[in-house]
């Protein structure tokens, strides 16, 4: 018996629906971004530093045995390779040789670059200093549906959420794009914020835009995630069950065609 056409379209319809339950609308990010269209982000902001923070302070001059005085090094000294890091104390301050200590909590790397270098000017120990300050051990911790959990290290300024998530191993599509939460500590207290990665406008002005020290980035699972690993949970809900499912219509279509 010839089966009825009807209902041949009607089962491949419902294997195609269930083939593509991953809803594109909550995958694409920034989907309301408009091509060729300027758009205003938020002004560049740099790390200021913190409590705890490590930094590589290396003073350039002239006069390179001089310079030597200020650039602390590990092990025997030249030759070892490794400058000795400076870490913020509880105050805010650090301690180099011959300056003394030095506020540096709220401070930029730039700005506290040009601290150093008025200070040798100022005392007149170097001639045209140059200064370089680079971050030793600023990180930020991402948790969930991403491919690299764990701590990933900030080596420069201005990291953005987007790129955080990307150096991180991009999320999962698994993972929930529309409600990422990033736990911010500042002055002994923590706030949580919760963003959007699928809206433009959300992201774009987030206070969580660009990335801190010590910001903790969650990914959560989507519907099909948790649907799927809840042990007391509908077997009807979970991507198995539909898979199953789709199997055995398949078979069902193809013995009725032959």
């Amino acid at each position: 018996m010839k089966p009825n056409r009807n209902i041949i379209i009607v089962f491949s319809a419902l294997l195609i629906l269930i083939s593509s339950c991953t809803n594109s609308k909550k995958v694409v990010y920034l989907q309301d971004i408009v091509p060729n269209v300027t758009m205003l982000v938020q002004e560049p902001k740099s790390i200021r530093l913190i409590p705890g923070d490590k930094l590589s302070i290396i003073v350039h001059g002239r006069d390179r045995a001089l310079v030597e005085a200020f650039n602390l090094m590990d092990g025997t000294g030249e030759g070892s390779g490794n400058h000795t890091s400076y870490t913020v104390d509880d105050r805010g301050y650090i301690d180099m040789p011959v300056l003394g200590p030095i506020k540096v909590e709220g401070l930029t790397r730039q700005e506290l670059e040009q601290e150093i270098k008025y200070k040798l000017i100022e005392s007149r120990l170097v001639k045209e200093p140059v200064v370089t300050v680079e971050y030793k051990n600023l990180g930020y911790y991402v948790l969930g549906e991403v491919g690299g959990n764990g701590r990933h290290e900030i080596t420069r300024d201005n990291v953005t959420l987007l790129e955080a998530i990307a150096e991180a191993g991009d999320i999962g599509i698994q993972g929930r794009r529309d409600n990422i939460l990033v736990l911010r500590t500042e002055n002994g207290k923590q706030t949580p914020y919760r963003v959007s990665l699928l809206d433009t406008q959300d992201l774009y002005s987030s206070p969580v835009y660009y990335v801190k020290q010590n910001d903790i980035i969650y990914v959560e699972p989507n519907s099909v995630k948790t649907s799927g690993s809840t042990a007391n949970g509908s077997m009807f809900m979970t991507w198995g069950f539909w898979v199953g499912i789709a199997g055995m219509l398949s078979t069902v279509i193809v013995s009725i065609v032959k």
